[in-house]
């Protein structure tokens, strides 16, 4: 059988896609919207260095990684 994978846009539509499910006697399994431990690692790590001021400007950025040599 097929499955599918539903993205509600509140919680209001989430509440009322569980219960027609429910209702329907379909199972489904929830999962929470988490990310991998990686990632975090590595949002942490940026926020910590925009808070210590290790920030450059778009224009910076821009010439560093997309200059022509």
């Amino acid at each position: 059988m097929e499955s599918i994978l539903i993205h509600p846009e509140s919680a209001e539509q989430l509440k009322t896609v569980k219960a027609v499910l429910k209702a329907l006697k379909v199972q489904f399994e929830p999962q929470a919207d988490t990310l991998p431990p990686h990632v975090i690692k590595g949002i942490e790590k940026s926020l910590k260095q925009y808070e210590d001021g290790q920030t450059i400007s778009l224009q910076e950025f821009k010439d560093k990684h997309f200059s022509k040599k």
